[in-house]
């Protein structure tokens, strides 16, 4: 496990807009929505399938060190100000080495580079979650109420920041 974070840690990420269409993506996704299932009732599984990732609203970015796929990360625009951030997943080898962090703060940088003003998003309450909730928190977002056609859920938090 560390010599792969540290593989991480010395490759610059690489991250690409992705088409979806690759093998190793589609294994990632159907990886992280089977996460999502294992963890969550399906009806408060808000994870977007390739379908809903492939949205016009949507930006799907893969993330690569050298040829490994570390992870990915959406940008969905809700409006003319505020932005969700969808699917964020790293590759199960990867995670805690920093991938995640890169992968927000690249999702952040993106929403300021369109002139954002929010960000907003849905993750599970359960404690496989904490992990996701502990980054977010060190982030700068804080909890918030149900948004954008969300409703209360109690395996759901609803987080927001001002970018």
């Amino acid at each position: 496990m560390r010599a792969a974070g540290e593989l991480v840690v010395k490759a610059a990420l690489e991250f690409r807009v992705d088409d979806l269409e690759g093998e190793a993506i589609r294994g990632l996704v159907a990886r992280h929505l089977r996460g999502m299932h294992e963890h969550s009732p399906p009806e408060s599984v808000h994870a977007f399938d390739l379908r809903g990732l492939r949205d016009p609203a949507v930006t799907f970015w893969s993330v690569w060190a050298g040829e490994t796929l570390a992870g990915m990360g959406a940008l969905k625009q809700l409006d003319g100000g505020r932005g969700e951030i969808k699917s964020m997943r790293v590759a199960d080898a990867l995670v805690g080495t920093g991938v995640g962090r890169a992968i927000l703060d690249h999702i952040v940088g993106e929403a300021r580079r369109r002139g954002l003003t929010s960000l907003w998003l849905e993750t599970g309450s359960s404690p496989a979650f904490a992990p996701a909730l502990g980054l977010y928190e060190r982030a700068g977002f804080v909890r918030c109420g149900p948004f954008d056609g969300y409703t209360d859920d109690p395996f759901s938090v609803f987080m927001t920041r001002a970018i």
